[in-house]
C-alpha cells in the first residue's frame, strides 16, 4: 500500500500528516503525493495559530490521515479526513484522546508545487478547490485547539470555536465541495462549528473540562475521586442529551474513548460499575454492547 508520512514539531501543533494514495490511479506521479504531504506537514507545524506561548513539552500531539479515493483531472482529489488528538494526562506521560474524527467530504485541488496557504480573512481563496485544502485543515486545527484549551480551563476554547464557525461562515463553494453547511448532512463541518459555538449546548465545554482537568488530570492521585467527576461528566452529557436528542458533538465527545472509559470504570464497585455502564450504552450508542459487556 502506497503511504507517506513526515513528522515535525513547532508551534503549538506536533501534527503527523500520512496520505494513503493505493486507490488513485497509477496515471498520477506518486511523487506529487510527497510533495503535498510535506507541504501540508509543514502548513500544520509551522504556522502560529495562536497568541499563546507554547513549551516545546506543551505542543497538542495530533495526526491527519488523508486517503485518496478518486482523482479528476489528475488535480482534484476525493478523499476521506481522519483527524486524531490526543492530551497528556498531568505530570503522567498518558496519553488521552481528544479526538477522533473522519471527515468523508474533502474534495480538494492540489498541482505539485502549488502554494499552500491559508488567510483566516479570505477562506474562499481566489479558486473554491483549492481553497478547500487548506480550510478544512484549518478548520480541524482550530477543532484541535479550542478542545484542548477547553480541557484546562473553562470555557478556554472558545476563541478557537469561534474561528472554525468563522471558517464554515466564509468557507469555499463550488461544485464538488460539501460539510460546510446545514443541508450537507447531519454529522458535517457545519454542524460541529455549531454545536459548540452554540450557547444552549454551553454544558458540552463544563463535560470537557470535568473530564479532563477535574478527572483526569488526577488520575494517579485519587481514583474513586476520578471515577466520581467522570460520572459527573457523563451526567452532563446525558442532561444534554435528554434536551436535545442526535446532537453531532455527543457522538464527536465519545470518539476514541471507550477503551480508557471501560478501563477507568472496570475498577469501579459494583454499583458505581453499573451507573457507569448505563450512562455510557445511551451516550455512546455505537460501543453500547463493549460497555454492557465489559463493565457488567
Amino acid at each position: 500500500m502506497g503511504i507517506y508520512t513526515v513528522s515535525s514539531q513547532a508551534q503549538e501543533i506536533n501534527a503527523r500528516v500520512s496520505v494513503i494514495y493505493a486507490q488513485v490511479a497509477t496515471t498520477v506521479d506518486r511523487k506529487v503525493f510527497q510533495t503535498l504531504q510535506s507541504g501540508l506537514t509543514n502548513f500544520i507545524n509551522k504556522r502560529k495559530w495562536t497568541p499563546d506561548a507554547f513549551d516545546p513539552r506543551e505542543r497538542i500531539d495530533c495526526s491527519f490521515l488523508i486517503q485518496l479515493q478518486s482523482v479528476q483531472d489528475q488535480s482534484i482529489f476525493q478523499a476521506t479526513l481522519t483527524v486524531q488528538a490526543a492530551r497528556t494526562a498531568y505530570q503522567t506521560s498518558y496519553l488521552s484522546p481528544l479526538m477522533n474524527h473522519q471527515d468523508n467530504d474533502f474534495t480538494f485541488r492540489y498541482v505539485e508545487f502549488q502554494p499552500i496557504e491559508f488567510n483566516e480573512n479570505r477562506v474562499a481563496g481566489m479558486e473554491p478547490l483549492s481553497a478547500n485544502l487548506t480550510a478544512v485543515l484549518a478548520f480541524y486545527v482550530h477543532i484541535i485547539l479550542g478542545l484542548d484549551y477547553d480541557s484546562y480551563a473553562p470555557r478556554g476554547g472558545d476563541p478557537y470555536f469561534q474561528k472554525a464557525l468563522n471558517i464554515v461562515n466564509s468557507a469555499p463553494d463550488g461544485r464538488g465541495i460539501s460539510g460546510w453547511r446545514p443541508f450537507d448532512g447531519q454529522r458535517n463541518r457545519y454542524w460541529l462549528a455549531e454545536n459548540l459555538m452554540n450557547s444552549r449546548y454551553s454544558m458540552i465545554h463544563d463535560a470537557y473540562y470535568t473530564y479532563y482537568r477535574s478527572a483526569l488530570d488526577k488520575m494517579y492521585e485519587d481514583e474513586k475521586a476520578t471515577r466520581e467527576h467522570l460520572l459527573n461528566a457523563l451526567n452532563m452529557l446525558n442532561s444534554l442529551r435528554e434536551a436535545t436528542p442526535n446532537l453531532m458533538v455527543i457522538p464527536f465527545f465519545f470518539q476514541g474513548k471507550t477503551e480508557e472509559l471501560v478501563q477507568i470504570f472496570r475498577k469501579a464497585d459494583p454499583q458505581e460499575r453499573q451507573r457507569a455502564s448505563e450512562l455510557l450504552q445511551r451516550l455512546d450508542i455505537t460501543n453500547a454492547a463493549r460497555y454492557k459487556q465489559m463493565l457488567k
